[in-house]
Formats: structure tokens, sequence, C-alpha cells
């Protein structure tokens, strides 16, 4: 079969033919349809991750596909099944194994590349707002780097919880994709003062951050009384060093975020929301936006797509 390989973390990763797996004990096989690509997937190719597969490794947090073989002792699934899987990697190839237990039956409805484009996005951003933030209705939500994935699932579920939102990111192209998903002001983060802006509309409430640098500390400079701080990562590469006194002079509460990391220590968490998002997708209230599908060939072009910041949404590799 074909995968999508790392090496060796100095050399970029490629399409290599590798011997198709068979399901240990606790795993299924499956049969892989769509993978959905993720910022820290460009991460894991440098060896910059917070987790550090053995090499040669398969690139792919999040996949798609159907259940093709059962391995010893799984009872929950059955060949054949369509399911979604965090993997944490191996989803870009056409075949991969993964823990039974991080598998999520499918809504017969979504199809295959929503469903590659959901769990992280989706469940990074409401995970951030629902459990860690408590975002309320009528507050006011600043959503950074708005208009990648983790950024525009935010805006939708941001405006879903009654919260008013902005989103901030760059161009005028973004923005209109922002707005799209229900974003109530857009703000440039080239062209605008983002403190003051964010200030003459009243200032945020809760700040929804996968960017870091030069925005986190605008934003936190902007943010009311009370207000919280979702630190989600660095896709700016500059990771900020916080002024303890302002966070408390203004009441601020600063969260640490990671939510692949509730698999280890508290699953109930991703377990719960993820029930919610696939019932707001089945009563139409979540569309995954997808910028762009390339097949498996092209894979080192969609993670270029990412590291350029040239897609919106979700980047999504297909199999077939």
């Amino acid at each position: 079969m074909k995968a999508f390989q790392v090496q060796d973390h100095a050399r970029a990763p490629a399409i290599a033919e590798t011997a198709a797996p068979d399901p240990a004990a606790g795993e299924v096989a499956v049969d892989i349809a769509a993978c959905g690509l993720n910022f820290a997937d460009l991460l894991m190719a440098e060896g910059k991750y917070q987790e550090r597969p053995p090499l040669p490794m398969t690139l792919g947090m999040e996949l798609a596909g159907t259940v093709r073989a059962l391995g010893e002792g799984v009872t929950t699934l059955a060949p054949g099944d369509r399911v979604a899987v965090f993997s944490g990697h191996g989803g870009l190839a056409e075949r991969g194994c993964f823990p039974a237990d991080r598998c999520t039956r499918l809504p017969d409805a979504m199809p295959f590349d929503h469903a590659a484009a959901f769990q992280v996005a989706y469940g990074t951003a409401h995970v951030a707002l629902d459990h860690k933030a408590g975002l309320r209705e009528g507050e006011t939500l600043l959503v950074l780097g708005a208009a990648g994935g983790v950024g525009l699932a935010a805006v939708e579920i941001g405006k879903l919880m009654g919260a008013r939102v902005i989103a901030c990111a760059r161009g005028a192209a973004k923005l209109e994709v922002a707005k799209a998903a229900g974003a109530d002001e857009v703000l440039d983060s080239d062209a605008e003062d983002l403190r003051g802006a964010l200030k003459a509309l009243g200032g945020v409430d809760v700040v929804y951050d996968p960017v870091g640098g030069d925005l986190f500390r605008a934003a936190m400079r902007a943010c009311n009384p009370e207000a919280r701080i979702v630190i989600v990562g660095f896709a700016s590469g500059d990771i900020p060093q916080v002024p303890a006194n302002h966070l408390l002079v203004k009441n601020i509460t600063l969260m640490g975020y990671y939510w692949g990391g509730y698999m280890a220590f508290r699953p109930s968490v991703l377990t719960d929301s993820l029930t919610r998002l696939y019932q707001w997708y089945g009563e139409g209230k979540l569309q995954p936006h997808i910028s762009h599908h390339l097949p498996l060939e092209r894979a080192a072009e969609a993670m270029e797509l990412l590291r350029s910041r040239k897609s919106t949404g979700k980047v999504v590799v297909t199999m077939g």
C-alpha cells in the first residue's frame, strides 16, 4: 500500500510503498477514504510536536473510512462500519490499524470528507469554548486565525452558543469566509490596530487563540474584566510571554489547552463533545468548510497549502 511517511525529520516526507498492516488485539484495520490535515502535521513532520512517534511514521492525525477487519477482543465494531478515527498519526495511507476505542461510528448522512475534516477542528473549538471557557450567551468572543480549520469551527460554534463573534484573519478573502460562517464582525489582522479596533467594539470576554504572537498580545490588552483566554496553539511561531500583573488587574483567566491530551486523562470530555457535535451536524447546524481536496499522490502539495496559509477551513487528502 501507499503511505505518506516521515523517514527522517531532517528530510521532507514522501510517498512510500509499505506492507499493509494487520490489526493487533484491540485494534481495527480501516480502509482509509479521506484524511484531514492539521497544523500539527507540519510540526510532527519536523519533530517539533509534543508527541513524537517513532520513525518511519505515517502522517495524518484524523481520518475516515471503512472497517476492514477486527483484532482480537474487538466487539464494538464490525467489518463494513463507517468510522472516523482520531489516530494521532497514520491517516495519510490507503489502510491503517487503529485502537478500536479511537473509532467513532459516523452518522449515515456524513460523507467521508466531512468526517475527516470534523473531529479535530470542531472538537477543539467546542471543548475550548464550552468545557474550558464556559462561553455564555451574549458574551463577545474573539476568534484569532478565524479562517483556519480550528478557527472557522470556533466561529460557527460560538454563534451556535449565542455569542457575538468577532473574527480576525488575514486579507479580505479569508474574512469573507469567516463572515459566511457567521461572524458578526471581521477584523483584518494585517490592516487593523487590533487592540484599538477591539476596544471600539466594546472589548472581548473570551479569546480563542491558535496563533499567538502579536495578535495574542493585542487581544489580551483588549480584554474586559473577567475575560478568559484559551491558548490553542502558536501558528505564528511566536510563543508570547505573559505579564502576569495584567491578568491580576483585570481578573483575566489564561488557560492552556490541548484537545488531544484529554484522550489520556479524561476521554469522556471528548466523547461527550463529539456526541453533541454530531447531533448539531445532523441538524444541519454545522457545515465543514473544505477549501482543497487532493489525492494521496499530492500529499506534499496539500501540506504546503497549510504551510503557506493558502487554504481556508480544512485541506482533505483522499485515497480513492
